[in-house]
């Protein structure tokens, strides 16, 4: 990609998805680009990203960004996969279009990053995405209430929505009920519920 071209948010992901795939690190993709799988697509300008990434591969990863123009230093890596800090993403800017991707590390001890990364679903996007691995509906679902409970944004709740109204017929209710009453967000799925019903 020329630095005088502009990027859209589409080859700004294929960018970060071949410097996974060159440095072999397994992903999974959520927020709005999964929400284009499951529910009604919208516009965004970052993308939301969890990865399984080895201690052997950080610098190989890191280097494959910076080819890609996103300077995330390898030490900076590291200090976040040992760091028991909160789940703050790293976060790789595109240094010409501005562009962020939020890269969530997968950690020792979070069940349900775990379990949504053994159900992510591959899907095909078509040309010029393909197939990519994403957030099942029912995990993006659980990230979008906890989301929503915590910062009160609207997209959250639409997006809930759409996915309710798209796909209620397939989702597995024993498994987001099991889910949201180990993350205590009852009220907030039942109202979700209530305005679909």
């Amino acid at each position: 990609m020329k630095k005088d071209q502009p990027l859209d948010i589409v080859s700004f992901l294929k960018l970060i998805l071949e410097a996974l795939e060159v440095a072999g690190v397994d992903y999974l993709i959520g927020g709005a680009i999964a929400e284009w799988a499951w529910g009604e697509p919208r516009a965004t300008q970052d993308l939301d990203i969890v990865i399984n990434l080895p201690i052997k591969s950080v610098n190989k990863f890191s280097k494959e960004l910076e080819k890609r123009d996103m300077l995330v230093p390898a030490d900076i890596i590291l200090d976040a996969m040992i760091e028991d800090r909160a789940d703050i993403p790293l976060n790789a800017i595109h240094m010409y279009s501005g562009l962020k991707a939020d890269i969530y590390l997968m950690r020792d001890g979070d069940a349900l990053r775990q379990s949504a990364f053994q159900r992510r679903v591959l899907v095909d996007y078509g040309p010029p995405i393909g197939k990519v691995y994403v957030h099942s509906p029912e995990d993006l679902m659980l990230y979008k209430l906890m989301y929503l409970g915590l910062s009160g944004q609207p997209k959250h709740a639409r997006d809930i929505a759409a996915i309710l109204r798209a796909k209620k017929d397939q989702l597995d209710f024993r498994y987001i009920a099991e889910w949201v009453a180990r993350l205590g967000l009852g009220s907030l799925w039942k109202e979700m519920l209530d305005c679909i019903v």
